[in-house]
């Protein structure tokens, strides 16, 4: 199931997020004004300044308001339901271990060994809001109308943006190393792989 998962995710998120760069229109314009030799704007003009033009590009939506509405859905979408899915699936695990070893080791309560679970599984509910988080400032920038002049803070835009992108690159730190049952998992997957390779 989950290698079907692996195979089928990528196709229907690319159908979702199809929208987009197709509905890209870049928006060219250019500003005069005066500037002194030191690159400090100035109003007056005086034998130390130069008349300079300034070209500048802006990424502009054209969404009809169908399209606005589906985006934004869309967007909520890939935020909210992997945020539940992995939070419920955390919690499902979480409780049918508890139930399951309250079945076998009675000397503990249910609630005793849930709290054991809880506390060994920690990562399972700390990762999902990590997730959620990193991908706030895609949602806030994506959301935000109008044109917005990237070219005063440059820096503070593209590092919004690309903290968006964090989430998928970091499934692997945030869910992966903080457990020790996945990390010993994957050493071991690592270990095997190797000695397949050298025979």
């Amino acid at each position: 199931m989950a290698r079907r998962m692996i195979l089928i995710l990528p196709i229907l998120i690319s159908c979702t997020l199809v929208h987009e760069p197709i509905q890209h229109d870049l928006f060219r314009y250019t500003i005069q004004k005066y500037t002194s030799f030191n690159n400090e704007l100035t109003v007056n003009v005086n034998t130390s300044t130069k008349y300079v033009t300034e070209h500048h590009v802006l990424c502009i939506f054209h969404y009809s308001h169908f399209l606005q509405n589906y985006n934004t859905i869309t967007l909520f979408f890939h935020l909210i339901v992997p945020f539940v899915i992995n939070l419920c699936s955390a919690l499902f695990i979480i409780i049918v271990t508890a139930r399951q070893r309250s079945e076998t080791r009675n000397k503990q309560t249910f609630r005793e060994h849930v709290l054991a679970q809880l506390s060994e599984h920690r990562q399972l509910l700390i990762s999902p809001f990590i997730l959620f988080v990193l991908a706030m400032p895609r949602v806030i920038l994506s959301l935000v109308s109008g044109c917005v002049d990237p070219s005063n803070n440059p820096w503070l835009y593209l590092c919004g943006y690309f903290v968006s992108y964090l989430p998928p690159m970091l499934i692997f730190v945030v869910f992966v190393l903080p457990s020790e049952v996945y990390t010993k998992t994957f050493k071991e997957s690592i270990t095997q792989w190797l000695r397949q390779i050298r025979q």
